[in-house]
């Protein structure tokens, strides 16, 4: 009895995930998070030692749907569903979930503004804005360009930051994009959004031609802790209200 409640769970659980990571890509694509058909978001399955739920490739975001995700191993072979995985997404992802056990989620993306800091030389989030503070020691940089991540060699390189220091969950790709880490998807998601609008504001900013107004190394650690205390409440009830509108107002225009 107990070990069909426990396949039942999974059962259930994977579900949930497969959800959770289709909302994840139908609002990523509304938000204009998305580059074509090329970027990736991966889910590890609870309970399992190496199970991931990965977009199959040439699938685009708007129509992505739970039972079109793959399910592969640790190998990158596909244990259900239909289509391919892109080698880039094989090996940025499973590296990546390898090297920080707390990622259960991956987001992977090529986002204008986040990706536009990548491209500027010594190119760094600034604690500018209150938006921005949220992401105060979590973030990392890879500053050398590689090629395409075509590679396990490549995967593992990209992925050492996040192996490194357990606490980094956003990784700026040079020349690239980034990759965000989280424990759900929710927490991924929200992270994600909350980054895309700090390197637009940033962006914007620096367009004046004046300096960044910095804020003070003690405000900063304040407010990281003011945001950290329920970040977790609140990425759940933005993302649910998001999937929401997504379920039920499946024509509603989001904007950014």
């Amino acid at each position: 009895m107990t070990a069909q409640l426990d396949i039942s769970n999974q059962a259930v659980s994977e579900q949930q995930d497969r959800q959770d990571l289709a909302n994840a890509f139908r609002l990523a694509e509304c938000f204009g998070f998305h580059e074509g058909i090329c970027n990736h978001f991966s889910v590890k399955l609870d309970g399992e030692p190496e199970r991931y739920l990965i977009n199959p490739y040439g699938v685009h975001w708007s129509e992505m749907t739970a039972e079109a995700l793959l399910l592969i191993d640790g190998d990158g072979t596909i244990l259900k569903g239909q289509g391919m995985v892109e080698d880039s997404a094989k090996f940025i992802h499973i590296a990546g979930h390898r090297a920080n056990q707390r990622h259960k989620a991956l987001l992977h993306t090529h986002m204008p503004y986040a990706t536009a800091l990548t491209m500027v030389e010594n190119g760094r989030l600034e604690m500018a804005h209150q938006t921005a503070v949220r992401f105060y020691g979590r973030t990392e940089y890879e500053d050398r360009f590689g090629g395409l991540a075509v590679s396990e060699g490549e995967g593992d390189r990209l992925a050492q930051a996040a192996r490194d220091k357990q606490h980094v969950d956003i990784t700026f790709l040079a020349n690239h994009g980034v990759v965000v880490g989280g424990p759900t998807v929710a927490r991924a998601f929200d992270d994600l959004y909350y980054l895309e609008r700090a390197c637009r504001q940033q962006l914007f900013a620096m367009q004046s031609g004046q300096p960044l107004k910095i804020i003070a190394d003690d405000l900063v650690k304040l407010t990281a802790e003011q945001i950290d205390r329920d970040i977790d409440l609140f990425s759940d009830e933005h993302f649910k209200a998001l999937s929401r509108v997504l379920q039920e107002s499946p024509g509603h225009r989001f904007t950014f």
